[in-house]
C-alpha cells in the first residue's frame, strides 16, 4: 500500500471515530436529560403525596405558642416544679389532682402513676374531651404524658432534643401540670379532624393552647385555668362541632 492510501485510510478512519465518540456523546446526554426530566417531577410528587397525606396539622409548633402557654403561667402565678418533693407536696394539698382511667380514657403504660397528675381544670378538660371522644367513636383516648419536673425535663431533654426547655419563657407547660399529650399516633383521618375541630373551638374561646408534635404524635393540649369558669356556665358538655356552631352533647353535669 503506497503512503498516499495509507493516509486516506487513517485519515477515514479517525472521522468514523470521530463520529461515532460525537453519536455516543449526544446519546447520553439526551439520555440524562429524559431521565432527569422523567425522574425529578416523580420524586417531587411522592414527596409532596407523603408530606400533605401524613403530616398537615392545624395546629402546627411553634415558638410564639410556647411564649403563650408560659403567658398563662405566669398570670396563674403558677411555680415550675422543680423536683419530686414539689411534686408530691403540690399533690398533698390538692394543687394536683390524679387523672383516672376509664371506659374513655387510658394511660400510656410508659407513664409513670406518679406523673399521672395535672391541675384540676386540665383534668376536667381530659374527663370531658374523653367522654365525647368515646361518644362519638366508642373508642378511648390515651394520655401520653401530664406533669413533669424540672429535673425530668433536662433529662429528657438529653435524649428528645425536641422536647422543650425546662427553663426560660418557653419552657414546657409540663411543669406547671397544666398540660397533657394525648395520643395522635393510630388515630384515622376522621378522628383527627374531629380532635382538630374540638380543639379550634376551644382555642377560639381561649380554653386551650394545643400543638400537634410531629415527631412524638400526640395533641400536646396546655389548659388555660379559665377552663374551670366557663365549665361552671355550661349544662351540656360539648360533644362536636362539625358543620355548625351548636353544641352536641353526652348529657348534663
Amino acid at each position: 500500500m503506497d503512503r498516499g492510501r495509507l493516509r486516506d485510510e487513517v485519515l477515514r478512519l479517525q472521522r468514523q471515530l470521530t463520529l461515532f465518540c460525537l453519536f455516543a456523546f449526544i446519546c447520553s446526554s439526551a439520555f440524562a436529560a429524559t431521565t432527569t426530566a422523567m425522574r425529578k417531577p416523580i420524586h417531587r410528587h411522592r414527596f409532596h403525596r407523603f408530606h400533605w397525606t401524613r403530616w398537615n396539622p392545624m395546629f402546627r409548633p411553634s415558638h410564639e405558642s410556647l411564649l403563650l402557654q408560659n403567658a398563662e403561667i405566669d398570670r396563674l402565678e403558677l411555680p415550675r416544679i422543680q423536683d419530686d418533693n414539689e411534686l408530691e407536696a403540690l399533690k398533698e394539698s390538692g394543687a394536683l389532682q390524679p387523672i383516672l382511667a376509664n371506659e374513655a380514657l387510658r394511660f400510656d403504660p410508659r407513664l409513670d402513676p406518679s406523673r399521672r397528675y395535672c391541675r384540676p381544670w386540665t383534668r376536667d378538660f381530659v374527663q370531658d374531651l374523653s367522654q365525647a371522644y368515646y361518644h362519638r367513636f366508642h373508642e378511648q383516648i390515651q394520655v401520653n404524658s401530664a406533669v413533669r419536673t424540672v429535673k425530668g425535663q433536662k433529662k429528657l431533654r438529653r435524649h428528645n432534643r425536641n422536647a422543650a426547655p425546662a427553663e426560660g419563657d418557653t419552657a414546657s407547660s409540663h411543669l406547671a401540670g397544666l398540660t397533657v399529650d394525648l395520643q395522635r399516633r393510630g388515630m384515622t383521618q376522621d378522628q383527627i379532624h374531629w380532635m382538630q375541630r374540638y380543639l379550634f373551638y376551644m382555642k377560639a374561646l381561649g380554653l386551650v393552647e394545643p400543638e400537634e408534635e410531629r415527631h412524638q404524635w400526640v395533641f400536646h393540649i396546655m389548659v388555660s385555668g379559665h377552663y374551670a369558669d366557663w365549665r361552671e356556665t355550661q349544662d351540656v358538655v360539648p360533644v362536636e362541632r362539625p358543620e355548625s356552631v351548636t353544641l352536641a352533647a353526652v348529657g348534663t353535669k
